[in-house]
């Protein structure tokens, strides 16, 4: 469960209003089995969670259990839901303060625990952001959350790496979305979804119109869609074998982009899936050396072989006279 979805989850079971699974689910724009997966890991975690059948049953926090929602301002519960953020994040929000606040008066109110587990908040820490990432530059999440909360459209200046020169573009925004530690712009143009790293949005100003998104859409929804098509979009699957010695150091170092085939493991090592962005970012298995082999696609080959030859052509040594 992601920090942000918990949050998220535990203020709807504080509300005081028992909520089906189903009406769950989509409050939170997910599938019925993976909030049903998520009230298990609560359970499974100590928190008073309950479940009540019949028509005027449903989930919720046993009472006095929850979060005292009474005692936070508006503004704090909105930040609240952003506590999926790492520090910097809600710095670069402007949201540090009131986060803090928020948390604070929740902290206060938490009772001793009778099951003596320690509670979640001291036993688990998020920074969302990638390593060895340089600052970034461009438009600030905080500038454009006024616009973006006031339902305004958008007049921004983009600089497309796949254009010559930026370009002026019309938006109807849904609002900010942070993936990988990196923010993007949310919004329809021309009633086409698409995503704007925010580092590329180098002018915008706000327009004396309100936006006009699509009906029935949402941030969350729309972001996932656009992540998915990404995905898709931009994905080439190598298959490949790794040595038995290997396998350990490709797991960290490639994560969730190895998939390994159970079924497909010899003495000469195990078969798997690698999936990349782009055709160019095989050249992360270029440290592994001979201990992964490419079977295919041709073309992932090809470009392994010429990423060798070039860096054997680059460490040859000098020709004698």
């Amino acid at each position: 469960m992601t920090p942000d979805r918990f949050f998220s989850l535990m203020l709807l079971l504080a509300s005081g209003d028992a909520m089906t699974t189903q009406e769950l689910a989509s409050a939170l724009g997910v599938s019925l089995r993976t909030v049903t997966r998520d009230l298990n890991w609560l359970r499974d975690a100590g928190l008073p969670v309950t479940a009540q059948r019949g028509r005027l049953g449903g989930v919720t926090m046993l009472p006095g259990s929850g979060f005292d929602l009474t005692r936070l301002t508006p503004g704090e519960r909105d930040h609240l839901s952003l506590a999926g953020l790492d520090e910097r994040q809600r710095a670069e929000l402007d949201a540090s303060a009131e986060s803090r606040r928020a948390l604070s008066k929740i902290a206060a109110t938490r009772s001793r625990r009778a099951d003596g587990l320690l509670p979640l908040p001291d036993v688990v820490h998020v920074d969302s952001r990638p390593w060895l990432r340089a600052r970034t530059s461009g438009t600030t999440p905080a500038s454009l959350l006024g616009p973006v909360r006031r339902g305004r459209r958008l007049r921004i200046e983009y600089d497309s790496p796949r254009e010559s020169c930026p370009r002026d573009l019309l938006v109807d925004p849904y609002g900010l979305f942070a993936k990988a530690g990196i923010w993007y712009l949310v919004a329809d143009c021309a009633r086409v979804p698409r995503m704007y790293r925010l580092e590329r949005i180098t002018a915008w100003q706000e327009a004396d119109q309100p936006r006009r998104i699509r009906e029935h859409q949402t941030l969350a929804a729309v972001a996932a869609a656009l992540v998915d098509q990404w995905e898709r979009d931009h994905a080439i699957e190598v298959s490949a074998t790794i040595d038995q010695t290997q396998i350990e150091r490709a797991r960290r170092i490639l994560g969730r982009r190895l998939v390994q085939d159970d079924h497909e493991e010899s003495a000469a090592g195990h078969r798997v899936t690698i999936r990349f962005p782009h055709l160019e970012d095989v050249r992360a298995l270029l440290p592994f050396g001979s201990a992964i082999t490419v079977h295919g696609p041709t073309e992932a080959r090809a470009r392994l072989r010429a990423l060798a030859t070039d860096l054997a052509h680059h460490y040859a040594p000098p020709p004698t006279s």
